[in-house]
């Protein structure tokens, strides 16, 4: 991959680039001293992936983020000295379009790198997304039909989001009310570290309670539950959610195709699917599987995404009922399940 660096400390900037070239494959397409120079050279020279800081002078990198991913959309990870200590920024640059965050690595007295494992990780399962991504972990090729209508099953309303997903998901959210009837599960491409930030974020919008995820839970009315570890979240043949680590090969983690499938499979009516704004495919199989099973299936809108990859793959392969800017989508939702209701 070629990798852009960008950080105002030249001493960080040459750990970085020593890093980066210790491992094979990898080059350091060009650096920068501050988010303004980022901007300009990812214009003129788009890498395969930029070490982003965050406290920089001219631009920050969360500005710098969002500028990035609006002209010259890229995977963008966030390098900063302390995660913790900047964790209200790291959440606003993955609400950019950032996809994940890890700590600046450091010299050794003896010259050598240090705390650089987690990054080379990183880099290694961005990698592994954008080749080419097996499809042969699906279980199920072909759809079994859908468990036999349920009286005492809530509505469901499963949402799939990645780069540009933090804030898209706070909009879609603030369209629902208190009374809103329907379960509401999330899948977010985000590390598990950073979960727990999301849902005080989504909480924030949301008339709702947000809370993460957990093993054994039951989607309840008027809830939303997000998916929060490096696992993948799906929903069982008892109808109680659970992680897995399987497909244990699938870059996408949580993968949101895991969800929408077995929720397609398993849940005993139809209810409302959302692919939202993400690089890559992830979510858009699981898409096509929900509107087969009579699900309502619901795409962003190129001109409002961050990226434009997860919904166009859906939109392309026909999974999607209809293809909504992101204003709409929340209302839509909620308009579907009042009709549900109503049937």
């Amino acid at each position: 991959m070629r990798i852009a660096i960008v950080n105002d400390l030249a001493l960080a900037r040459e750990v970085l680039r020593r890093l980066v070239l210790s491992v094979p494959g990898n080059s350091v397409a060009w650096q920068a001293g501050d988010g303004d120079e980022a901007v300009r050279k990812a214009a003129a020279d788009r890498p395969d992936a930029i070490l982003m800081d965050l406290v920089m002078p001219r631009l920050n990198g969360v500005e710098a983020t969002r500028q990035i991913m609006r002209a010259s959309p890229c995977p963008i990870l966030v390098v900063t000295a302390t995660v913790t200590g900047n964790y209200e920024l790291v959440i606003r640059a993955m609400g950019a379009g950032a996809l994940d965050a890890v700590e600046t690595p450091t010299f050794g007295a003896d010259g050598s790198v240090l705390n650089g494992d987690k990054l080379v990780a990183r880099l290694a399962k961005l990698g592994a997304a954008l080749g080419d991504v097996t499809r042969s972990w699906l279980a199920v090729p072909v759809l079994p039909p859908p468990p036999a209508p349920s009286r005492t099953a809530p509505q469901l309303v499963v949402l799939g989001a990645s780069t540009g997903g933090p804030d898209a998901l706070g909009v879609v959210l603030s369209a629902f009310r208190t009374d809103f009837p329907a379960a509401v599960l999330i899948v977010q491409h985000i590390a598990a570290e950073f979960t727990p930030g999301l849902v005080q974020q989504l909480g924030q919008r949301c008339a709702l309670p947000v809370r993460c995820a957990r093993d054994g839970d039951h989607p309840a009315p008027g809830t939303v539950l997000v998916a929060a570890s490096d696992d993948h979240l799906e929903l069982s043949p008892e109808r109680y959610l659970r992680y897995t680590p399987f497909p244990k090969g699938y870059p996408f983690r949580p993968s949101i195709d895991v969800l929408f499938s077995s929720c397609a499979a398993r849940w005993p009516q139809p209810g409302v699917g959302v692919l939202l704004t993400g690089m890559q495919t992830d979510g858009a199989e699981g898409l096509l599987r929900l509107k087969f099973a009579g699900w309502h299936t619901i795409a962003q809108d190129e001109g409002t995404c961050v990226v434009y990859g997860m919904p166009k793959a859906a939109a392309e392969m026909g999974a999607a009922s209809e293809v909504l800017p992101l204003p709409q989508i929340g209302p839509a939702v909620a308009a579907h399940v009042r009709a549900l209701q109503k049937r």
